[in-house]
């Protein structure tokens, strides 16, 4: 029997909701590689290059399967105890998480963590390792019927009232050529990276799963910028390597959509403003070179999408952005993940691009916490105020 979406407005906070679980993850984006690894942190020895770990540790002892199944990056973490002792753990030992995340790319994935569905602080107090800030919706001009009720940091990510966010349309075909699910863009649309359109963006993002979609809908697909970066063509490397990209805040109405239908978009207050961000950024941690771009949604098409480029949905920018953008969600460089309850995911925005896919939201309910992490953008934002705040009135 599938879950009926018409829930009251009291459940979604999901303190007390209690879904059945179903069967593991399975990924859907390649065929299986074969090539997983086990080992176990700490692991000086194999961290990324780039990566200086200084610190003592305390050991946080876990498991790491890395790569995942069927792709080139991202690591399932094995932990003992339930979620409370998991979250003690990670703040016992605040510097294992931030570089097994590193070492994986920049996602990972820790299951069984159902314990935060009734305890949601501990999905704030594990965000606090991966950075000094994580974000309180209340104060960053979030719509408030998608703010948990009692704990202002998580961001509710659901179909079903209040939020009443619909699942994204099924690409047309259903399937791509090989018979996966589709990544490739424009196959596959939706491709973004979390508050682009801020400066500073934000580092990290935690996708907890209260209540996922049924098996085999509902995926998170994921496309690395690190590997796609690396495996451009010399003559397109060089033309992103110091390109800049204009982003603007989905619903601003300067959507490609809009553009084409020749809307005229509305007048920006200070803080609304489309934000340029570099199209390469060097990751703070890592020093490795990442693509950074979205597509139709979160790119300005009025002024942009890159500046210094003709401007519009049929500019010499449209077109470079539709290239890039083919090139960096090959299913080389994608993973998409299985959602079981319980199932939390932590991804670096720094160098990963996300894309939701559909699920049958007129039959059943899904419900995600979020939560984000500021504090560690990269040298280019070093002393900017957030762009998005408005001004103090005079």
């Amino acid at each position: 029997m599938r879950r009926s979406p018409a829930r009251s407005s009291s459940w979604i906070p999901g303190v007390s909701a209690r879904p059945t679980s179903r069967g593991s993850s399975s990924p859907s984006c390649a065929a299986p590689s074969g090539h997983s690894t086990a080992s176990t942190i700490p692991m000086r020895g194999n961290a990324p290059e780039g990566w200086h770990d200084t610190g003592m540790r305390m050991g946080m002892n876990f498991t790491r399967e890395a790569p995942f199944p069927g792709a080139s990056f991202g690591a399932a973490l094995r932990l003992d105890g339930d979620a409370a002792k998991i979250v003690a753990a990670a703040e016992s030992d605040p510097k294992a998480l931030p570089a097994a995340l590193a070492e994986a790319k920049g996602l990972l994935l820790i299951q069984g963590m159902n314990g935060i569905s009734a305890d949601p602080d501990l999905l704030i107090r594990l965000s606090r390792v991966f950075g000094p800030e994580v974000e309180d919706y209340r104060h960053t001009l979030t719509n408030l019927t998608s703010v948990h009720v009692s704990v202002p940091e998580i961001l509710l990510v659901s179909n079903m009232p209040p939020v009443g966010k619909a699942p994204p349309k099924r690409p047309d075909p259903p399937l791509a050529a090989d018979g996966l699910i589709p990544t490739q863009y424009p196959h596959r649309m939706g491709w973004h990276t979390d508050q682009s359109y801020r400066r500073p963006p934000p580092d990290i993002s935690l996708f907890y799963a209260v209540t996922p979609a049924e098996k085999n809908t509902g995926q998170t697909l994921f496309a690395n910028g690190i590997l796609a970066y690396q495996a451009l063509p010399p003559a397109l490397k060089e033309k992103v390597d110091t390109l800049v990209g204009l982003h603007a805040q989905p619903g601003s109405g300067r959507s490609r959509e809009a553009a084409v239908a020749g809307r005229t978009p509305r007048v920006f207050a200070a803080h609304e403003r489309s934000q340029p961000q570099p199209v390469v950024r060097i990751h703070p941690v890592t020093g490795e070179k990442s693509l950074y771009l979205c597509e139709w949604g979160q790119m300005d098409w009025f002024e942009g999408p890159f500046v210094g480029l003709e401007p519009g949905p049929h500019g010499a920018g449209a077109a470079l952005l539709d290239e890039i953008m083919a090139h960096f969600t090959e299913r080389r460089f994608c993973y998409a993940h299985e959602w079981t309850e319980g199932d939390l995911l932590i991804w670096d925005n720094r160098c990963l691009v996300h894309a939701a896919t559909w699920f049958d939201g007129e039959r059943e309910g899904r419900l995600m916490w979020r939560t984000t992490v500021h504090g560690n953008p990269g040298a280019p934002y070093l002393g900017e105020k957030k762009s998005w705040i408005p001004a103090p009135a005079v």
